[in-house]
């Protein structure tokens, strides 16, 4: 099985394969980590990142910067909310976006500040289980792709933190493609630029919205609660053994 290749400097800094510097029939727009061959089985399995196999959350950040929990919360709905954060992950540079909420929120530049400047403090680590799973599936020898809403600036901090993002064949970020799910238009780049056939893939995510969309071009889409669950799934749809 291949795997995706991220290749560190020593300095530790990750440098990205350029597309230049693919095989010719592996150049692939907007796909971050490098892919070599081909898996020979025809099943892909394709994992969100947070909330699937990373806890993210704001809140991990906040509940430090807030003694009032209400108060945190009204913060994150009202101020730092998830669409400005969206807008990051379609693209947006985390410079524009903070001046931007700054200049609407003047009072609050140190709290909304924080989001950029202590963003891997929102990292909690591995959601409980999910990385088992997908090393069960790895085992298989099943085509493993990764497709999630990140931030194009943010994401080097998840792959050097995270080595198991090192066994996916190929990692699609919203942020490098310029769209983000549930939106068609990210399913259609993973489809094209991977070559990837919905009707033999399954795609596993926690977000309903994305699950319905990847339903809707076919795809096998199971909607991710817990490890539990989803190793049970993929039993019943045997890409492990039972």
């Amino acid at each position: 099985m291949s795997v995706g290749r991220v290749d560190k400097s020593a300095t530790g800094s990750v440098n990205f394969f350029a597309e230049s510097a693919l095989p010719l029939k592996r150049r692939r727009r907007g796909v971050r980590i490098e892919y070599v061959g081909r898996v020979n089985r025809a099943s892909t399995v394709i994992f969100d990142l947070g909330g699937v196999l990373i806890d993210w959350d704001p809140r991990h950040l906040y509940r430090q910067l807030f003694d009032d929990p209400s108060e945190m919360e009204r913060f994150l709905a009202e101020v730092t909310t998830a669409e400005w954060n969206g807008r990051q992950d379609e693209g947006r540079p985390w410079s524009e976006a903070i001046a931007e909420l700054v200049a609407e929120h003047p009072g609050q530049r140190a709290l909304i500040e924080a989001f950029h400047q202590r963003w891997p403090e929102m990292l909690a680590g591995e959601i409980p289980g999910s990385v088992d799973v997908l090393r069960e599936v790895r085992a298989t020898g099943v085509r493993l792709l990764a497709l999630s809403n990140w931030s194009s600036e943010t994401f080097p901090f998840a792959l050097e933190r995270f080595d198991f993002l090192s066994w996916f064949e190929a990692i699609v970020i919203s942020g490098d493609v310029k769209a983000r799910k549930p939106h068609r238009g990210i399913f259609e780049h993973v489809m094209d630029q991977l070559e990837v056939e919905p009707a033999s893939s399954i795609f596993v995510d926690d977000s309903v919205e994305n699950v319905d969309t990847a339903r809707a071009l076919g795809f096998v889409a199971l909607r991710f609660v817990d490890a539990v669950t989803l190793r049970h799934d993929l039993k019943r749809l045997e890409v492990l053994r039972r």
